[in-house]
């Protein structure tokens, strides 16, 4: 029984998150690699300062909150294909036009505009992967999603800084644009928002996860009796902003991170940008393992809590070091390898509690205010680092991220005992069957 059920599983794994995460590699590839042009000569081009450096890095996150809800809602509701459809083609134009902007005003004009149009991307791809993947699954299937961001980091390094050497950054934009064009075409053809519309599922394996989700929902509204809210209704819930505060705080450190990456390893190594590019992917490799490791056992255990905090923790610890024992560059730079491997493991847990918090019906908007207003510490991170370094230090933009991240660890610390309850309870009902 137990080999039968392990074959049941494995078409929505092969066909359903390989485009989802193709356009999110993209989508984020898109997002970053100002990283690259900024310390591979646009900042010098377009005679920005560090702040304004800071800024058109975070700008992007002010203009991501308008899609979140609505892009989740219309997700849940009706189809998330479609709207990746369409704001794929729109990215990758706005990319393009980068490419060709004169002045620091232009540039933060179109980075805004590019925040509004990806805010939808991940509410709408992590709900239909709560389409697909029951809870006792959601956790791998959101980790092998969101492993988007250390892919894309690891693709993005050495690709922009490749351009950039034997290019500028002008021509980095233009061709990183042209490629979001291209991944449009596996989307269109092998994505399906749920398993009713795709006719390559067995009866089985449709039953079964249709099962499941009714399984989980009916369980949820019995113990959070939360069944018919609203999301405006749940806005005084508290665990919510529990959520959102811990999301701002993680992201300031993530993007933080992520953003000054390039810049602090050329700080560190004297390097060119070629060499920046590849020494930047090995923190993204281990961000992989980190990713896969606490989406197992965070699955495995049914502990959520715990496998965000201790994540977190590591990685603030690892940030730390890396900036404290900066006189041996070596060392350094293997706490900055150790600082990508906890980097994004905690994100990968986190996104399997909203499910468990709220209702079917309003988990797609909820999802949506979390990203949205988590994610402008996605504006926070990058923008005070840039901020710290023109008026103090770079040592005092990263201990700021430092605390952060235990903020969050505190945070997530606190969050509902019924997250990890209700796992547990699910796994074994899953091994009773098997």
């Amino acid at each position: 029984m137990k080999s039968e059920l392990s074959k049941l599983h494995n078409s929505r794994w092969k066909r359903i998150l390989p485009p989802l995460l193709i356009v999110c590699i993209i989508a984020y590839m898109d997002r970053v690699n100002i990283s690259f042009a900024i310390s591979g000569g646009m900042d010098k081009a377009l005679g920005m300062t560090a702040s304004i450096a800071g800024l058109a890095s975070g700008i992007f996150f002010f203009g991501y909150l308008f899609l979140q809800v609505p892009a989740g809602q219309i997700a849940a509701k009706r189809s998330g294909k479609k709207v990746i459809s369409i704001i794929v083609p729109i990215w990758a134009v706005i990319s393009i036009l980068s490419g060709l902007c004169t002045n620091s005003t232009q540039l933060l004009i179109l980075r805004f505009i590019l925040g509004i149009v990806e805010g939808g991307m991940l509410p709408v791809v992590l709900t239909m992967v709560s389409n697909w993947f029951p809870n006792e699954e959601r956790g791998r299937a959101n980790a092998l999603v969101l492993m988007f961001a250390p892919i894309a980091s690891i693709i993005t390094g050495p690709i922009s800084g490749y351009i950039i050497s034997f290019s500028n950054w002008r021509f980095m934009f233009i061709l990183e644009g042209i490629l979001s064009l291209i991944v449009l075409i596996p989307w269109l053809i092998l994505v399906k928002d749920r398993p009713e519309q795709a006719p390559w599922i067995s009866d089985e394996e449709k039953k079964y996860i249709l099962d499941s989700l009714k399984e989980e929902q009916k369980t949820l509204a019995e113990e959070n009796n939360i069944k018919q809210a609203s999301l405006k209704d749940l806005l005084p819930n508290t665990a919510m902003w529990k959520l959102i505060i811990l999301n701002f705080c993680y992201q300031s450190g993530d993007y933080g991170f992520s953003m000054w990456l390039p810049t602090t390893l050329k700080k560190l190594t004297n390097s060119g940008m070629g060499m920046v590019g590849l020494l930047s992917s090995l923190p993204w490799i281990a961000c992989i393992a980190g990713m896969l490791l606490f989406s197992k056992l965070s699955d495995r255990t049914g502990r959520r809590k715990e496998f965000v905090a201790l994540p977190l923790i590591g990685f603030a610890l690892c940030l730390l070091l890396s900036t404290t024992i900066h006189a041996n560059v070596w060392i350094s730079y293997i706490f900055l390898i150790g600082a990508g491997f906890f980097a994004k493991a905690g994100g990968v847990v986190f996104w399997a509690i909203p499910s468990r918090i709220f209702s079917k019906e309003v988990a797609g908007g909820a999802r949506g205010a979390i990203n949205a207003l988590g994610n402008l510490g996605g504006f926070f991170g990058p923008y005070i680092v840039g901020f710290l370094i023109q008026y103090f230090n770079f040592n005092t933009g990263i201990y700021t991220l430092v605390v952060l991240l235990f903020v969050a660890a505190f945070i997530a610390a606190t969050l509902p005992a019924i997250v990890q309850a209700t796992v547990k309870k699910e796994q074994s009902k899953l091994k009773q069957t098997v």
